[in-house]
């Protein structure tokens, strides 16, 4: 016999469904209109208000802008390098944690997932003079460092989790027809986890893409500003011109719509893995 659901329930999560989408989309609708309107028409109507006359200007003074491409290609890169490296280290510590037994192994685990609770503002003063002291002030490496370091935690702590769900059946066949630790990983665990791999990519993406602290603190020249830092190209000192601001805003989230639309099943199969066995 089937079971089931009652419509006033149905009804309830769609209307909590639909109020939570308002909540959510509010700053991205006000961001995109803004991006339309004049200057003026921001400071003399209603910033709910929608655009009187669109206008696209403040979108082409951003793209024919140099400096935003070049942000835009150091978030990129940035971004891509902190990622892979993420990915190789996170994958590589979880499958020996998860798989391989071996003394302390328990102890790791708990020292990396540790890192969690360390607040990363704390860290400041010693990365920057590490930084000064390795020579990479200024440069995009100086970032590339510190994000890896901040997003391996969570990420061995999730994958550490994937790959323990894997049967050791499978494992134990690998072995047998001659796979050695290496080759079984990247043969039998990479392959499996793919879920897992695209739920972190994702996860950490959004967060180095907009990260504004290290950029902030590690970096000084125009040539080596990431996307959270192009907005002082379009602010005075003592007035910014909103609506390009929200231009440019509008065109950085692009970038992160567009993978997570490319990646959304995977993300929803990574983030619900585990919650049913059998």
């Amino acid at each position: 016999m089937l079971k089931t659901t009652s419509p006033i329930k149905d009804t309830f999560i769609i209307v909590l469904a639909l109020f939570w989408l308002m909540i959510a989309g509010m700053p991205f609708i006000f961001m995109i209109q803004t991006g339309f309107k004049e200057q003026f028409e921001l400071l003399t109507s209603s910033v709910w208000a929608l655009p009187q006359s669109p206008t696209l200007n403040n979108y082409t003074t951003v793209l024919f802008s140099e400096r935003f491409f070049r942000s835009l290609l150091n978030s990129s890169l940035v971004v891509v390098i902190s990622i892979a490296l993420i990915l190789i280290i996170s994958s590589m510590a979880a499958y020996v944690l998860a798989k391989i037994k071996f003394k302390f192994s328990n102890l790791f685990f708990g020292l990396i997932v540790a890192g969690l609770v360390v607040p990363i503002h704390v860290t400041l003063i010693p990365v920057y003079l590490l930084t000064i002291n390795l020579d990479l002030y200024d440069t995009l490496w100086a970032l590339i460092g510190p994000y890896v370091a901040f997003s391996i935690p969570v990420s061995v702590f999730i994958l550490t989790e994937f790959v323990r769900q894997i049967p050791r059946e499978i494992e134990e066949a690998a072995r047998m027809d001659g796979c050695g630790p290496m080759s079984t990983f990247f043969r039998i665990f990479l392959p499996l986890t793919q879920p897992g791999l695209v739920t972190i990519a994702i996860y950490n993406a959004v967060i180095l893409w907009n990260e504004f602290v290290f950029a902030f603190i590690l970096t000084s020249s125009p040539n080596s500003r990431t996307l959270p830092l192009a907005i002082w190209d379009f602010q005075g000192q003592y007035s910014a011109n909103i609506p390009v601001i929200m231009a440019l805003l509008t065109l950085a989230t692009i970038p992160l719509i567009t993978a997570y639309i490319f990646g959304q099943e995977q993300l929803v199969k990574g983030i619900t893995a585990g919650a049913v066995k059998g």
